[in-house]
């Protein structure tokens, strides 16, 4: 009986191993995917003017956040459902784009995208690059809030600020209690 309960329990471990494979696999394709999709995108240069009328919809691939301190390029998404996240990086669709005088949000999974995040530190470099252009923006600070904190999106018309969250702690398993989330604003060449 108990020889039988331990080969359950192996086989059952192996079946959620391999679930847990197979999901990371399709995550992978998925983002790589998408970032064809975005770099194709990002490389036709648009009427720069087009910011102010454009208006993607929900799951639309609009553009890469390229982070160098982590050697990343991520696929960015409109909106921040969970099939979206799957994508890459996802735009909270009530935020604003740049170039248009208030806040950014982009959010993304601590797990996939965002697998590296805590290693950002003040004055890194974040760039946005989308189709009317690429924007550079650089961290000037971190912040750790509640999961339910929702304070953290509004506007700051007219100053411009990126903020980009994920959960927190960042090795945490299951639903993570907090929210990690790094605030930017545009680099002075821009």
């Amino acid at each position: 009986m108990i020889r039988k309960l331990a080969l359950l329990c192996l086989a059952l471990g192996i079946i959620l191993i391999g679930y847990g494979a197979w999901q990371f696999v399709q995550g992978k394709t998925e983002q790589h995917h998408t970032l064809k999709t975005a770099k194709a995108l990002t490389t036709v240069k648009e009427d720069p003017v087009q910011y102010k009328n454009w208006n993607p919809k929900k799951g639309d691939t609009i553009g890469i956040l390229s982070i160098p301190r982590l050697k990343a390029n991520l696929p960015i998404v409109e909106g921040t459902s969970e099939d979206q996240l799957k994508k890459g990086v996802g735009h909270y669709k009530t935020s604003a784009l740049p170039k248009q005088q208030d806040q950014i949000v982009f959010s993304g999974h601590r797990d996939t995208v965002f697998r590296h995040f805590g290693e950002l530190q003040k004055k890194d470099k974040i760039i946005v690059k989308l189709p009317y252009g690429n924007f550079t923006y650089v961290i000037d600070h971190m912040k750790i809030v509640d999961q339910d904190d929702r304070t953290i999106i509004h506007s700051t018309k007219p100053k411009e600020e990126l903020v980009l969250t994920t959960c927190y702690p960042f090795h945490y398993i299951g639903n993570a209690p907090k929210r990690y989330i790094v605030y930017a604003y545009p680099s002075k060449k821009n």
